[in-house]
């Protein structure tokens, strides 16, 4: 049995997941916030419900992978530092380059910080979890796992922009999506669930949290998805925009004296979405509580948000001319009832009908249509981390 540790590095934080495998079993998980800043905050959660936490000044990643690896120690999680032998990354923007997830060397890792033009809010922060860990555990196999990489399938007519060709050519401009991963996951596990082989499944899955993405599944392979050329395209979210008219981009410039390009992506990516809709805040259930209070601006910024995410469900009924299921995930998809619901009952056409009784869980594995649901429903926690760690043993066994 092997302990194989999944990582999400972010600029300020460090979140992981540590399994024994193959037996895909949890031994712990944790988050270090804050890193670089006064008070960092380091949680780790392990056995029979017991959790360590305590806040101390951590400097930098380096010191974060440190204290994480000799507290596992101290909490007689591993015995030693060999006891870990792989380390998984999550890596969001992989280009053109990364079809498929890659062992690190210094070329990747070189790869990885060159598209970071593509991601420049978290490649670098992988990059520097990556060389933290590179650093401390340097004979352990070592894996990049990359958001994008599910999405390399979607066929030129869905992944290209109706812009001149010049500017894919010669710099890479295209759709490139994100979640590929969970997207993955979910997909595979929904063919699992229906006890179909998913070669011959048409599948959406609705990856909803404060971002989110919607992804046409064929064949068990990504052939259309929401998310742009950055994470800022597709859905209402809960700071993005989603897709809106370039062109409005310069008038608003004008009319608010904005000169810098950037200080307007910067507004469509933090301060829009359901929080710039609502007035009231970016996490979907303090909206749907202001909404029940009889807030108008609240309402209607979660009927756009609905609306939305039916609009992607529909184009892709289309392009795969049909569906066999419908999955939710993550946060928002994983938890709230209403969401499901609401963007179900407006898909019956489709002959989707939800159970309301089945659909009354959080964050709980099941079919949530009714029996005689033409197309099923599914809700499906998503599960990234282990994703990570099945990759890392895959490329050790390679290796």
């Amino acid at each position: 049995m092997s302990k194989i540790i999944a990582i999400n590095a972010g600029s300020s934080s460090l979140k992981f997941t540590l399994y024994a495998m193959p037996d895909q079993e949890v031994l712990a998980t944790g988050i270090i916030e804050r890193i670089g800043l006064n008070d960092s905050v380091f949680t780790i959660k392990h056995g029979e419900g017991e959790k360590f936490q305590v806040t101390e000044d951590i400097a930098n990643h380096e010191i974060a992978v440190h204290n994480l690896l000799d507290q596992l120690l101290a909490l007689n999680i591993i015995s030693s530092y060999d006891e870990i032998t792989g380390v998984g990354h999550r890596v969001v923007a992989g280009g053109e380059i990364f079809k498929d997830s890659a062992l690190v060397d210094d070329l990747v890792l070189e790869q990885i910080e060159e598209l970071a033009e593509l991601a420049p809010l978290h490649n670098p922060a992988n990059a520097t979890g990556i060389r933290a860990f590179k650093k401390l555990l340097p004979e352990i196999t070592s894996v990049a796992v990359f958001d994008t990489s599910f999405h390399t399938t979607m066929p030129k007519v869905n992944y290209l922009y109706s812009i001149p060709m010049d500017y894919y050519e010669k710099y890479a401009a295209r759709k490139y999506g994100a979640h590929g991963t969970s997207h993955k996951y979910v997909a595979e596990r929904a063919a699992e669930m229906l006890g179909r082989p998913i070669e011959e499944l048409k599948i959406v899955t609705c990856h909803i949290g404060n971002g989110g993405s919607i992804t046409a599944v064929e064949g068990g392979k990504s052939i259309d998805t929401s998310m742009g050329f950055t994470p800022l395209a597709g859905i209402t979210m809960g700071t993005r925009s989603g897709d809106i008219d370039a062109s409005l981009i310069a008038y608003l410039m004008g009319k608010l004296g904005i000169t810098d390009i950037n200080e307007f992506v910067d507004i469509l990516n933090k301060k829009s979405g359901l929080l710039g809709l609502s007035g009231v805040s970016s996490d979907m259930r303090d909206v749907e509580t202001e909404a029940e209070k009889g807030n108008e601006q609240a309402q209607i910024a979660l009927d756009i948000f609905h609306n939305r995410i039916q609009k992607y469900i529909g184009q892709y009924v289309a392009i795969m001319n049909g569906v066999d299921a419908i999955v939710f995930t993550a946060g928002v998809g994983e938890n709230s009832a209403p969401t499901r619901k609401i963007i179900i009952d407006g898909m019956s056409w489709f002959g989707c009908k939800i159970d309301d009784e089945k659909n009354n869980v959080r964050g709980v594995e099941r079919i949530i249509s009714t029996d005689d649901s033409k197309v099923k429903v599914l809700l499906i926690p998503t599960d990234e981390e282990l994703m990570i760690a099945r990759d890392v043993v895959r490329f050790s066994e390679k290796h």
